[in-house]
């Protein structure tokens, strides 16, 4: 039989003296008859049932009257399917395992077992509780100082109208709440990019007035790229995270891993109002939510009389909390994006949709960009290797010097840039590039202008422009010509004196003749002859 509460007991010993019949006893104690006659036979042999009522026997004399006269009804016990094992059982609770966890590996590792789930779980619980409670399981209630510290949390509020984009989207609430005080902010959003995290931290110390001194958030893939799973490993924090929490001074302390009740607080918070606000509204454009939440803040959350603290939250923090708060800062905040990237086989880097170059034999390399609203820095190996202005979704913004050198130029596919390049040689040089695009009619001559002009850089400029008169001056359009002039030295030589065409697009060969040139020709040849 099950020991009965030893209040119960007491309280059958106080009504038998006072009179009160078995039935009754039993009913008011809501007792089994059997159960009642069983403890007033034993209460009975011990002599308790007589005497005062103002002075009952105590509970540990009960106790043993009870252990003494009603002993415990063994229980029945069943051979368990994993009895073979129980001794592996105890060893993986011991060590932190869940039943789910020692089901599975007992079947990795034995064939032979053929025990199941429900019954590992049963033999988990008998190990558990016989081992009792660690301290490690013992919940211990943080006190926290007036302006000491803050968590945060988001929690997911349905779908409401975004006013901006015009469409129903899901939407969640930003929650802060002070830890001494319970008084707290709360912010309706669309998203949970760094920007907005950000953001919505500017906004709560503005509406406090004041900073903590340090901020508990969750694991948030904004606040906290990865969390810290075991003791000794060190926790990353979001680097534009870290900067605003330099910027305003405060700590920034994550929450573990898989621990909510050590972000309760605004666990509780977010759960009241999502209970309390957004369950008794019907509007859902968020524009307007965002004004109602925070006079609901003000009007009924932080008036309530808190369960925890027993006091009012707004009240607190006005007498107690606000005093306490780090001072805003006077400088604002600029604010900053950190983000890994991979350079990508063209030498550029993507971020939000606009592309900036960075030296290209990092292609394939991961490396960090820092954002603000006007630039973009570019670090590898923590090393500041390029800086950009920041360019709008879809436009580039490139420093040839990122690029292979000789293929940089491979980039520039329009005429204006190659006449213009031919121009900061010389003059003659930018004419005769101009004349080479419009050397045909048909074929693009591009590749052709592109090849001539850096050609031509490589050699001392009165050479260029002398190459480019030679060149012009026979009608040669072709990148071997300019070639061979150079490399034989021809521009050194003087032209014949004859005045060249003003276009590079001949209507017949420079040196062709009529017929009656020719004639006159061959007959001052003969005459000569004769």
């Amino acid at each position: 039989m099950n020991r009965i509460d030893m209040h119960r007991l007491q309280e059958l010993v106080r009504l038998h003296r006072m009179g009160t019949g078995a039935r009754e006893a039993a009913r008011l104690l809501k007792m089994g008859p059997n159960t009642e006659r069983t403890y007033r036979e034993a209460l009975q042999r011990a002599g308790m049932l007589d005497g005062p009522v103002e002075e009952l026997p105590s509970l540990q004399v009960l106790k043993e009257a009870v252990a003494d006269y009603v002993p415990s009804k063994p229980r029945v016990q069943h051979a368990s399917s994993v009895e073979p094992w129980l001794s592996d059982i105890e060893r993986k609770v011991e060590k932190g395992a869940g039943p789910k966890a020692i089901y599975d590996w007992l079947k990795r590792n034995d064939e032979h077992f053929t025990g199941t789930l429900s019954a590992v779980k049963r033999a988990s619980g008998r190990v558990r509780k016989e081992m009792g409670i660690s301290a490690e399981e013992v919940v211990i209630r943080v006190e926290t100082d007036p302006g000491e510290v803050a968590q945060v949390d988001f929690g997911y509020v349905g779908k409401l109208f975004d006013p901006v984009q015009r469409v129903m989207r899901k939407a969640y609430v930003f929650v802060m709440v002070l830890g001494y005080s319970r008084h707290m902010y709360c912010e309706i959003t669309f998203d949970q990019k760094q920007e907005t995290w950000l953001k919505l931290h500017i906004n709560a110390f503005k509406w406090f007035g004041g900073v903590v001194r340090s901020v508990r958030p969750d694991n948030l893939k904004a606040a906290v790229i990865r969390a810290a799973f075991a003791v000794g490993e060190p926790t990353v924090l979001n680097r534009s995270y870290a900067e605003l929490a330099r910027h305003y001074g405060f700590k920034i302390d994550p929450a573990p891993p898989y621990s909510p009740e050590k972000k309760g607080k605004v666990e509780s918070g977010v759960k009241y109002a999502k209970n309390n606000f957004f369950k008794t509204t019907d509007e859902i454009d968020a524009r307007v939510l965002n004004r109602e939440i925070g006079e609901w803040v003000l009007q009924t959350a932080g008036t309530r009389t808190h369960g925890t603290t027993a006091r009012q939250p707004l009240q607190v923090f006005e007498q107690e909390e606000r005093s306490e708060l780090l001072p805003l800062p006077t400088q604002r905040f600029e604010m900053v994006i950190w983000q890994n990237a991979t350079v990508g086989r063209d030498s550029y880097v993507t971020f939000r949709k606009a592309f900036y170059s960075f030296p290209w034999r990092w292609i394939s390399k991961e490396v960090l960009v820092r954002a603000t609203a006007h630039t973009v820095q570019i670090y590898g190996d923590n090393v500041r290797m390029a800086t950009h202005q920041r360019a709008l979704p879809g436009q580039r913004r490139t420093i040839d010097e990122h690029l292979p050198p000789h293929r940089r130029d491979l980039r520039h596919r329009n005429r204006q840039y190659w006449v213009r390049r031919a121009r900061a040689i010389g003059e003659p040089v930018g004419c005769y590039i101009d004349e080479v695009f419009d050397s045909d009619d048909v074929l693009d001559q591009m590749n052709l202008a592109r090849k001539i002009v850096q050609y031509l850089e490589g050699f001392p400029r009165h050479r260029a422009i002398a190459a480019c008169e030679r060149a012009r001056f026979y009608g040669n359009y072709k990148y071997q010509g300019i070639k061979e002039i150079l490399r034989k030295a021809l521009d050194q030589r003087p032209l014949p004196n004859l005045v060249l065409p003003q276009t590079g697009a001949l209507p017949e060969p420079r040196f062709a003749r009529s017929v009656q040139e020719l004639l006159d020709f061959h007959k001052e040849d003969m005459h000569g002859h004769n």
